[in-house]
């Protein structure tokens, strides 16, 4: 049975997130990305469809290439992501289709991620970026947050930036990127890789820099809350809308059996 990748991007800002949820009355009203893309595949392949992904973004998060698969017996169509353009929503595209091996696997086959965030810093509301950045009114100096995000390079426990509701193994992960940079006079732009994330740990990075900047604290507050090892002890997390899922990599001997559909 063909395994097939895809690599999508979508507005996250409409959706409960990437996973499909249960029925119950807590449940969210909006629909969730893999349930949304799941019946798109079944109306066009005429089969059920269960879709997995490298990871799973939260609510209001964006990807610009998450990575999903899928099998399938059906014969497809000449261009997969053409023919999925008339059923999905305009808020996600499937970018790319390859035929993968059949040992790989979005989630298991990753190596590492990288994540991007926004702020929109300025005394005024970004009008056209509402849906993409935080803003943040007070200024904030891009020499200061590096200086932070220097410190959560290498390989860490990051306990004190994990939040609850997913169970992981351990936190120790490892940061091989992280830096801040100026897009505009008025947008910065975070830059995260790393060998794995936990569930709203970029946030909660990014939550923290600007926190420590908000409150003129010294950047080698950064360290010390690493070593604390307690979420009760970093920022809060910064806003959904922000985030984006910038790249997902995998083991280039997988990544060349890869064909292109």
């Amino acid at each position: 049975m063909p395994k097939i990748k895809l690599i999508l991007s979508y507005d996250g800002t409409d959706y409960c997130g990437w996973q499909k949820q249960k029925a119950h009355r807590h449940a969210s009203a909006l629909p969730s990305l893999q349930e949304t893309v799941e019946k798109a595949l079944e109306t066009l392949l005429q089969h059920p469809v269960d879709l997995s992904a490298s990871g799973r973004t939260d609510a209001g998060v964006h990807a610009v290439a998450q990575v999903a698969h899928f099998d399938t017996q059906s014969r497809l169509p000449k261009d997969l992501c053409w023919a999925l353009r008339s059923r999905l929503p305009h808020s996600i595209t499937a970018k790319a289709a390859f035929e993968a091996p059949r040992e790989f696997h979005s989630t298991l086959s990753a190596v590492r991620k990288t994540y991007k965030y926004w702020i929109w810093n300025d005394p005024r509301p970004p009008a056209l970026l509402w849906r993409y950045a935080w803003w943040v009114r007070q200024p904030l100096s891009v020499d200061f947050l590096n200086s932070c995000a220097r410190q959560i390079h290498g390989r860490h426990d990051f306990a004190s930036f994990r939040s609850m509701g997913t169970p992981v193994k351990h936190t120790v992960r490892e940061i091989y990127r992280a830096e801040w940079t100026r897009r505009s006079p008025q947008l910065l732009q975070f830059i995260v890789t790393g060998n794995g994330f936990m569930k709203q740990m970029v946030r909660n990075l990014v939550g923290t820099q600007v926190d420590l900047s908000l409150k003129a604290q010294p950047h080698e507050m950064m360290s010390e809350i690493l070593k604390l090892q307690d979420r009760q002890k970093a920022g809060q997390a910064a806003p959904p809308q922000g985030l984006f899922l910038q790249k997902v990599y995998y083991p280039a001997a997988l990544d060349k059996r890869c064909r292109d559909l």
